[in-house]
């Protein structure tokens, strides 16, 4: 087993935005190093634009580099670490399952504190997917979906309220996450110091029906959905009962085409080709039956047709 990566000094005061996706790292080290490993990169591309020059700054993000080589040396064939078009489709993947486990548990009226934490830490891991460059437009509104709907749970229950499930008008809201996480264990390392400002604020979402989220009712998550009952939450992990597998029927038309010699591909072509099989690679990692066939399906047509 390879060493441990060094311990990092405490988080300095101006980089505590960052802290949240440090303990998702350390959360995900043992079970999903890969995305343990972006989380990091996030964080420490994040933490350079926020200050790289004072001392205590300087020290933390130098230590979180040291991190960072170890974690590519330790998982260096890794070829998630390796191919950021792999590592890319990983780690959304990886958020998506989490995204659809809350979605799921929500449209079903099962509101607990795992599945707030499930949407929180899903709107966390779309963030770490900027490294690889803009965010669609789908992602970024669910990781606006995923805000809110942990604020707004959250505050229902703390207030002795019954939320109100699925997609609704949202309306600002915030809690304080260190607050809440109080009682669960603590992140060592120095990677988090609990801060009264750390609040999730929601406030800059519209209040309007959320109608951009395109998530069916029903959407499964597989037996192994990354949502991991947090420690202290009096929450079982019988909890977790994801719907049956949904497999998407295959095109029939797909069978019969032939690809003319009148269709010519592009390298951008070659390249969505590509980016959609390694999403259904990243799917069956994790079981996922339905998103690896709807992904190699869009691969196959466009290699075929030249269209999407």
């Amino acid at each position: 087993m390879a060493a441990p990566a060094p311990a990092l000094p405490p988080l300095p005061p101006p980089l505590r935005s960052i802290q949240h996706h440090l303990r998702t790292a350390q959360e995900l080290d043992k079970r999903e190093p890969v995305v343990a490993y972006y989380c990091r990169l996030y964080a420490m591309q994040t933490g350079m634009k926020i200050d790289s020059k004072t001392p205590e700054c300087r020290k933390f993000l130098s230590k979180l580099m040291d991190q960072l080589e170890a974690m590519k040396k330790q998982f260096g064939d890794n070829e998630a670490i390796t191919q950021e078009i792999v590592g890319s489709a990983h780690v959304e993947n990886y958020a998506l399952k989490m995204f659809l486990y809350a979605d799921n548990e929500d449209r079903a009226g099962r509101f607990h504190k795992n599945m707030i934490k499930s949407f929180y830490t899903a709107s966390l891991l779309i963030d770490v997917l900027t490294v690889f460059g803009e965010l669609t437009e789908e992602n970024a509104q669910h990781r606006k979906y995923a805000r809110w709907k942990a604020a707004y749970i959250h505050n229902c229950l703390k207030n002795g309220e019954t939320p109100q499930p699925g997609p609704i008008g949202m309306e600002g809201e915030s809690f304080d996450v260190e607050r809440e996480e109080a009682g669960s264990s603590s992140v060592h390392s120095g990677t988090t110091q609990p801060a009264s400002s750390s609040t999730y604020e929601a406030n800059n979402t519209p209040s309007s029906n959320y109608t951009g989220i395109h998530i069916p009712p029903g959407a499964h998550a597989p037996a192994n959905t990354p949502a991991e009952v947090p420690h202290n939450t009096g929450v079982s992990s019988n909890t977790i009962q994801p719907a049956p597998p949904n497999i998407p029927l295959v095109d029939p038309s797909l069978y019969s085409a032939q690809s003319g010699g009148e269709v010519r591909l592009t390298p951008e072509d070659f390249a969505r080709a590509q980016k959609y099989c390694k999403y259904a690679g990243s799917a069956l990692q994790y079981e996922d039956v339905s998103t690896a066939v709807q992904n190699l399906q869009k691969a196959l047509k466009l290699l075929i047709t030249g269209r999407e």
